[in-house]
């Protein structure tokens, strides 16, 4: 399970490793647009409390930690879909146990080098 952790709170926001990137992506795209917006998800059912909903902006620090090293493929089409609803006024909901769907045409994620290494 994949962890979002949202300004100075200790308890992480968990949800599958395949989701959290595709929302990492969307956050990321719209935060370095300067556009806010909002993020609902119903609580599980050992969580008390219904659901909840969190106003993600610019100055509001976020960190997304994976269960896994190797980065997810992205679905071009659920990132679009997701893209649009955070655009709207009702900003992103999500179901935290929902699948995210594989599609033939999968985003692959870019090779990265890291800081300081050298090419060979």
């Amino acid at each position: 399970m994949g962890r979002l952790f949202y300004g100075n709170a200790t308890q992480p926001i968990e949800m599958p490793d395949r989701l959290l990137a595709h929302i990492k992506v969307v956050t990321a795209t719209k935060l370095r647009r300067g556009e806010s917006f909002t993020l609902s998800w119903r609580h599980p059912e050992d969580v008390p409390g219904g659901r909840s909903t969190i106003w993600l902006q610019p100055s509001i620090p976020l960190r997304f930690v994976f269960s896994t090293p190797e980065p997810e493929l992205l679905d071009p089409a659920f990132l679009k879909d997701l893209a649009n609803a955070a655009n709207s006024s009702g900003g992103l909901s999500v179901d935290l146990n929902m699948p995210v769907p594989v599609n033939d045409e999968v985003s692959t994620p870019q090779a990265r080098v890291p800081v300081g290494a050298r090419a060979a």
